[in-house]
Formats: C-alpha cells, structure tokens, sequence
C-alpha cells in the first residue's frame, strides 16, 4: 500500500509536469492538492512522507478526525466542500489555511466576524459554478464579480482567486468549457484592479482531466482517486449539502 501510493503519486506529478511542458508552462507553476475525503490519516501521512504537504477535506467532520494523526507531519490544510455557516469555527480551531469554496457573501459576512473576534485572516478563493449543474455549490458565474467585489471589503478575507469543479464528462471539450470561463473570469477581475483582490490562483481540474485544467490555466489541480484509489461513494455524496 505505501509503494501505491507512493507510485500514484510520482505518475501524477509526470502527468503535471508532460502538461506543463505540453502548455509551455513551469512545472513549479501547478501545485498539487491531495483531496483526501475519505481517506485515512494513515495513508494521508504516506502521501505526505513522500515530500507532499497541500491536503484537503470537504467535510468537517474528517478534518477533526484526522486532524490529532496529522498534525505531527508539516503540511498545509485547505478545505474544498460546500461550507455552512454553523462550522467556521471548526475551520479555525483545526488550522486551515484556505477555504477554495466561498461562494455566498453571508458565510463571507460570517467569517468575517468570527476572523476578526479572534484577530485572524483567512485565505479564501471564489468557488465559481461554471458546469450551470443545480446539484453543484458555487456562484453563477455572472454574479461572481459582484461577489468578489462585496467580499473584497472584508478585510480578514485575503482573495487569493478562483475555484471550480468542471463538469463531471469524459468529453473533454465540454469540460474545458468550464476551465475556460473560470480563466475568463479570472482575467475580468484582474483588469478591474479590486483593492484587496488578487488573481494568482485558479484551483480547476482533478484526477480525470488535470491536463485540460493545466491547459487552460489551473495554477492548483485537487487530485484524490489517482493517488488513494477509487472510494466507496459517488461524486456526488461529497457535493450534497444536507449530508
């Protein structure tokens, strides 16, 4: 199992690295997150052994879990799943160092409050629905301006850039649709020059199409199946918010 994963993980970075030189890019310029819902602190640890520190949980509950084995081991915590507003204090108290999934102003607004009553700031990206799918979190993709700018006046929130989850399709054409008008937008607000804002980070692409997000710009690919192997539960399960 350690030698899996350990495997898993040197062909994805080569994956990276062959569409980086592909898109006449840095290798340096894409970071890679392990996205570790469901996975065991254990084999997290093996993954971060190997030199690997950016990991991400998209429930709460399995970063306090995981949070005790972990913290012996360097590595940074962004959290990627759709956020209620009962739990920012849970995203304080267990360290995390980026939320890529803010995508309504009254959690913002929420944060906010609970950053400055603990002389806190927080890294965040803008999480953009660009696959117009209801069962996705995210802001349309015409209002994530807007937000942005409301966001910007907070000042315990640092915008880092932006965060989608493309379409769930092997037909990558209609996945680098999504990647495309992330990066579109990306480019909108840059041009805007929002105090406060910055536009360095586009966190797009996953196990399957990490190479088309690479093309299209993904300065972070969120890769969990490739390196962990296959989980127990669909896509889906993760996205649901009453869960």
């Amino acid at each position: 199992m350690n030698h899996q994963i350990a495997d898993n993980l040197n062909h994805i970075l080569q994956r990276i690295e062959k569409a980086c030189t592909q898109s006449n890019r840095k290798p340096d310029e894409v970071k890679l997150l392990l996205a570790t819902k469901t996975v065991s602190a254990e084999r997290i640890k093996i993954a971060l052994q190997t030199g690997q520190t950016l990991i991400a949980e998209n429930k709460i509950q399995e970063l306090k879990e995981k949070y005790e084995t972990l913290k012996s081991v360097p590595h940074t915590n962004h959290f990627i799943g759709h956020l209620q507003t009962n739990k920012i204090k849970d995203i304080l108290k267990y360290e995390v160092a980026c939320i890529q999934s803010l995508d309504r102003i009254d959690l913002a607004e929420k944060l906010h409050q609970r950053l400055k009553a603990e002389h806190k700031t927080m890294e965040v990206l803008i999480q953009v629905n660009t696959s117009d799918e209801q069962s996705k979190f995210g802001v349309h993709p015409s209002k994530a301006i807007e937000l942005i700018q409301q966001v910007s006046q907070l000042e315990t929130l640092k915008i880092k850039g932006l965060m989608t989850i493309g379409l769930f399709s092997a037909e990558t054409e209609k996945v680098r649709k999504c990647f495309k008008l992330l990066k579109n937008i990306q480019e909108q607000i840059m041009a805007l020059n929002i105090p406060n804002v910055e536009m360095n980070e586009l966190s797009m692409g996953m196990s399957g199409d990490l190479e088309t997000a690479i093309e299209e710009g993904a300065t972070i690919v969120r890769v969990g199946t490739a390196i962990f192997g296959q989980r127990i539960y669909p896509d889906s399960y993760y996205w649901n918010e009453s869960l």
